[in-house]
């Protein structure tokens, strides 16, 4: 075959495969692609299926993966916590008498068993559920520290656990205080408290137990100070990790790399060092960036308006919610 006719036939052929196949054509040009090199992400349209007629609400809360892929996210509805399988299929959503707070939540394994650990802003108080929305027990504000006139001076934004029990709970909405408790849930200490100083905190938002050195290592995100901080379990100081941030507001870790959902609109991932890979997503729009009210016509996929927390599954796909009064999560695919 000649140059001429085969250039021909393959004119030919790629014609036929547009008319044939369009849908493949238009999903390879409109695929977005986040990251570089080994830190590549696809973005997931419409990741999220929900039943007809229910709707997200406001999501103000945390998005986490238990053992068996499934994804929890938490809305200020009656839905107080949506689980989808990894696909975005709907599974289920409970929390009826949760609404309306339910704002840092991790999940703990406990001999064979995973349990919720989580904070809610309305009522005050930290608590334990069951995969399935059981309250096993309340935690209320900690009189004991004598920091506090009365409860409603108390919002706790996160909860941690350590591999012994101990339990750290962040007051991220009210004096900047993080309070542990033992594994029984007796008050131990407070530490950190307002401030800009190392070691002091300003709005503590988001709490992650770091187990990749030799010992547990609390984090975290000090938001309105624009860095994450690290403190060991007896609460003393251990400095500043991370200062290329806007408002952290949450981290998780995978493969000793850590994600940071930074409010001020992109997402941020850091190395086993701390040191800074790069920022997915970044909003170029300033007046996008955390603020609950932006409509879905402003939405783009590839862009984050608020993000609230992120969290990788056990393949290093990303999820992030938004903090948006429509509700918005998202999924990033991890490209191989």
């Amino acid at each position: 075959m000649n140059a001429a006719r085969l250039t021909l036939a393959s004119t030919c052929i790629a014609l036929f495969a547009v008319a044939a196949w369009p849908e493949l054509v238009a999903s390879a040009r409109d695929q977005v692609v986040l990251g570089s090199g080994a830190h590549r992400y696809e973005w997931v349209k419409g990741w999220g299926e929900l039943p007809a007629g229910m709707s997200l609400g406001n999501t103000h809360g945390c998005v986490i993966v238990d053992r068996q892929e499934r994804v929890y996210m938490n809305t200020d509805t009656e839905n107080a916590v949506i689980v989808f399988s990894r696909e975005g299929k709907f599974i289920k959503a409970w929390g009826k008498e949760l609404a309306g707070g339910l704002h840092g939540m991790c999940i703990v394994t406990e001999g064979d068993k995973e349990f919720l650990y989580m904070t809610h802003l309305g009522r005050h108080e930290a608590l334990k559920a069951t995969l399935d929305g059981e309250i096993l027990w309340t935690l209320p504000w900690p009189e004991e520290a004598h920091l506090y006139a009365n409860a409603g001076e108390y919002a706790p934004t996160s909860i941690a656990v350590a591999p012994d029990g101990t339990m750290f709970v962040a007051d991220g909405y009210g004096k900047s205080w993080i309070h542990q408790y033992d594994k029984e849930r007796k008050y131990v200490r407070s530490f950190g408290g307002p401030g800009s100083d190392v070691g002091k905190l300003a709005t503590p938002h988001g709490l992650w137990m770091d187990m990749r050195g030799d010992k547990p290592v609390l984090q975290v995100a000090d938001r309105e100070n624009h860095r994450v901080q690290s403190f060991d379990l007896e609460g003393r100081s251990l400095g500043v990790i991370a200062t290329d941030l806007r408002r952290p507001c949450h981290m998780h870790q995978r493969a000793g790399e850590t994600v940071v959902a930074d409010l001020a609109g992109r997402i941020s991932l850091f190395d086993a060092k701390n040191a800074l890979i790069e920022h997915l997503g970044d909003n170029p729009d300033p007046a996008l960036r955390a603020q609950n009210g932006v409509p879905r016509e402003k939405w783009k996929d590839g862009e984050f308006l608020s993000p609230h927390c992120a969290r990788f599954d056990s393949r290093g796909d990303i999820y992030v919610l938004d903090w948006n009064s429509l509700g918005r999560i998202s999924k990033l695919r991890r490209v191989d």
